[in-house]
């Protein structure tokens, strides 16, 4: 592969920079920034029901398009990481906004809310907002996706910088292998963190103290983060990345009406850096060959001195143009991640039919926002055995040195997320059930009176969703690493942020079309009403079950379609050793 001039600078590393001691300060960033944000995202149904007076379905429309722009500006964080400022400075600018946000949030729970009026005094229903309370609270949702888009997609790959040495042997692969697993049981650990005892404080202390812990933390990480500057590499962008990627789309645009090369074609035929080793562009999406086909008269199109295209946007080197397949080719696979975007977004839902049921165990009082614990348990556990006791026997049976392929794992959870959504139908058909045969009808979520059901009843189907995260969503982020280039490893990353984002996207979507879609004009309450009682939520997650299956079925064809894993990477393998024994006969003639 074409050397970029991050892979440049990650090469130069000296023992005076990066290593394993800067990852204490890159750990503890990530650590007191995720239990800052997830502890703020857990309860935050209950604030918009509670507070800004909103029904269930509006307050979940509100959070799924938060969760979208969340989750769709990380690739823009990723593109400004990679091409302009570099991951730290994304990183450390996101922390800012994000603090900014954070404290704009708290000041939503100081300053009144409600108009003082004799209406809201006699009863709560009738209080009217203040006008610039709801303005207050979006420009904090605003600023905190903004800073979470510089956050996300750069913090992993910042952390491997560190350790990462940019050779396939044995020990590094271990040591970026553990460095991942530690990042994810670290961050497990922190979201289990944020949805017990920062839950647990909004819930005892109230929203104003609830709020304050997150900005304290948020501040603590952002220090932590600036306190380690010293000692981090830090890999300087690479404009050329993207621009590479534009030239490909310009170049065979440009030459759409010219003749594909054949596939017979020799490596003659096509554009190679020089001192790169020839090859020939795959037949994978042919129509972007042209990009790097010569014309009849290569001595026009190409410099005699040092090879390189006379015009760069009519002329692209073969590498440039596989790293433009490799973006395309995982577009389909990428898209079945909408629909776990759209029930890990619906996680709201839960906490309100938590909130309806006893929450009681022993003497202790769970928050009905503290549930979802048990799916991050589950990711967690799922993890480290997977990683420490299944691999190994499974990659005797399979032959597979992962044990079963990415696209497996993805296939496995997509199935598991049907199966979660089943189960949550069945749970809440019970309670409903249980909650009208005693008389519970008319008493929601708000009421206090709870269906003689033990929450515990919630655990499978968070469990399962849990699992199924671990399986879909960590096997996605491996594959887009794994099948990008590695100058393009933060926007590979940030494709999975990119299609939770769709899926928050689709989820309110479908959340407005089903709420609209049934109700009727004679007062008959939606199945997504703001009593739970009266509504039919076990049949709005049918519907998700049913959409999970349709998307699993696509999901075959796609990894049917798809071929094989890694073509581009071994190709790029190759290139980059051509490109180091090129330097070193360099070197010896100097």
């Amino acid at each position: 592969m074409e050397a970029s001039a991050m892979e440049e600078a990650l090469s130069k590393k000296t023992t005076s920079k990066g290593g394993l001691r800067t990852i204490p300060f890159i750990i503890s960033n990530e650590v007191f920034e995720k239990v800052a944000t997830f502890g703020l995202h857990a309860n935050m149904i209950l604030y918009l029901t509670e507070r800004y007076h909103m029904t269930a379905a509006t307050g979940t429309v509100v959070l799924y398009f938060w969760n979208a722009l969340s989750n769709f500006l990380p690739i823009f964080g990723a593109v400004l990481s990679d091409s302009c400022l570099g991951r730290f400075r994304v990183i450390a600018l996101g922390s800012v906004v994000s603090l900014a946000g954070m404290c704009l949030l708290w000041l939503t729970a100081i300053l009144p809310a409600d108009r003082r009026t004799p209406e809201c005094e006699a009863r709560r229903d009738d209080c009217q907002l203040v006008p610039w309370q709801l303005p207050l609270l979006f420009a904090s949702f605003v600023l905190m996706s903004v800073g979470s888009g510089g956050i996300r997609p750069c913090a992993l790959a910042f952390g491997a910088d560190q350790l990462d040495r940019r050779d396939n042997s044995a020990r590094n692969v271990r040591t970026l292998q553990t460095f991942f697993n530690w990042y994810y049981t670290v961050l497990g650990l922190s979201i289990v963190l944020a949805s017990t005892v920062i839950v647990y404080i909004q819930q005892a202390k109230g929203w104003v103290i609830g709020f304050a812990v997150p900005v304290v933390l948020m501040l603590t990480a952002l220090t932590l983060l600036l306190l380690g500057s010293p000692f981090y590499l830090k890999a300087e962008a690479d404009r050329s990345v993207l621009v590479g990627l534009v030239q490909v789309l310009v170049a065979g645009y440009r030459k759409r009406r010219g003749p594909l090369p054949p596939e017979t074609a020799d490596a003659s035929r096509f554009h190679n850096r020089a001192g790169y080793k020839p090859r020939t562009p795959s037949n994978r999406l042919r129509w972007l060959n042209r990009a790097c086909a010569l014309g009849d008269n290569p001595d026009k199109e190409v410099n005699p001195d040092d090879g390189s295209a006379r015009d760069p946007w009519t002329l692209c080197t073969v590498q440039q143009v596989e790293d433009v397949k490799a973006a395309v080719r995982v577009l389909p696979i990428w898209s079945t991640g909408f629909m776990p975007g759209v029930i890990i977004g619906q996680q709201m839902f839960p906490v309100l039919q938590a909130k309806t049921m006893e929450r009681r165990v022993g003497g202790l009082e769970i928050p009905a926002a503290s549930f979802g614990v048990f799916s991050i348990l589950t990711l967690t556990v799922w993890v480290a055995v997977y990683d420490r006791a299944l691999v190994r026997p499974l990659s005797r049976l399979t032959g597979h040195a992962r044990g079963v392929t990415l696209r497996q794992r993805m296939g496995i959870g997509l199935a598991l997320f049907a199966v979660a959504m089943a189960v949550a139908a069945r749970t809440e058909a019970a309670r409903r059930a249980e909650a009208l045969a005693e008389g519970l009808r008319d008493y929601g979520p708000q009421s206090g009176r709870a269906v003689r059901m033990s929450a515990m009843r919630l655990v499978p189907q968070h469990c399962i969703t849990g699992l199924a995260e671990a399986l879909n969503l960590i096997g996605q982020i491996e594959f887009y690493y794994s099948e990008f280039p590695k100058t393009m490893s933060s926007i590979g990353v940030s494709l999975l942020a990119l299609g939770m984002g769709f899926g928050s996207v689709a989820g309110s979507a479908i959340v407005g079309a089903i709420n609209a879609g049934t109700r009727s004009g004679g007062g008959r309450d939606s199945w997504l009403s703001s009593n739970l009682n009266r509504g039919h939520y076990d049949y709005y997650y049918l519907v998700l079950a049913a959409l999970c299956v349709a998307n699993l079925a696509y999901f075959v064809w796609c990894g049917w379609a798809y071929g094989e894993e890694g073509q581009n990477r071994v190709t790029a393998e190759e290139e980059a050793v051509e490109d180091t024994k090129t330097k070193e006969e360099q070197q010896q003639k100097l």
